[in-house]
């Protein structure tokens, strides 16, 4: 008996630990868990057809992951945020996502390079009725996020901003969306672990990273640096999806 008391001691201390040190989310299986769950049961019609339709394109990977972008839609819905932009469009899931979250005078300054993908997502957009919330701005982001701030009004007005796009570029995109987003309000970008199937390659030791995920894993590791050591912001980077690090704007 006393042999059996501390073999579940011991069991106990060692799930303990692991649970201390690494959290829970290490198994697919738990993964579909929460969105089996608590988020696919949640999700809108139009967001779930959406997401399928996007399963059949090449590059499905870019789309944001669900469960990320229900704690985005909460995020949102406690915020009452109004107006938003989103860099990094693609076929629209995080886009609609927001556009059901915020009010019915909401508006979303969305920009994209590319209008191809964002027309995949468009008749979703338009049969869920929100279409008329969304700027979609078809552009470079470097450039469109200037012009931005050629207007004096537009500083400080957005509630919210979603990164989504080209990894390199979000210490640039950081600085203008810095000016664009009000004292208060949260930028978020998504990929800061940038690799996920419970890895992430910021993580990994260079020798370990395929050579084709190199050049974002270092932007990755350089941006979450950044983000750590930035006075003007409050972060809370989670590994949701491919990891997301949100930044509340102190001033």
């Amino acid at each position: 008996m006393e042999f059996d008391l501390k073999k579940q001691a011991k069991e106990e201390f060692d799930i303990k630990k692991q649970v201390k040190n690494k959290g829970l989310l290490q198994s697919e299986e738990l993964h579909n868990y929460i969105l089996e769950t608590s988020v696919y049961p949640r999700e809108a019609e139009p967001l779930k057809e959406l997401r399928e339709a996007t399963e059949n394109h090449p590059k499905s990977f870019m789309a944001a992951a669900p469960i990320a972008g229900q704690m985005i839609s909460f995020l949102l819905k406690k915020e009452n945020a109004k107006k938003t932009i989103e860099v990094g469009v693609f076929t629209g899931y995080s886009l609609l996502l927001t556009a059901l979250s915020i009010p019915g005078d909401g508006k979303i300054t969305a920009i994209d390079c590319n209008r191809e993908a964002y027309e995949i997502g468009l008749p979703f957009i338009k049969k869920a009725g929100v279409e008329a919330k969304i700027d979609f701005v078809e552009s470079d982001a470097h450039l469109a996020l200037d012009n931005l701030l050629l207007n004096p009004k537009n500083e400080g007005s957005f509630d919210f901003a979603f990164v989504d796009a080209d990894k390199p570029s979000y210490q640039h995109y950081h600085e203008r969306l810095m000016k664009l987003v009000k004292v208060g309000g949260v930028i978020a970008y998504d990929n800061t672990l940038w690799g996920g199937g419970g890895g992430g390659t910021v993580a990994m030791a260079e020798s370990q990273v395929p050579d084709f995920m190199k050049v974002n894993r270092e932007a990755m590791i350089k941006l979450n640096k950044s983000l750590a050591a930035d006075p003007r912001i409050d972060i809370a980077q989670l590994p949701l999806g491919d990891g997301i690090t949100f930044c509340r704007r102190l001033y």
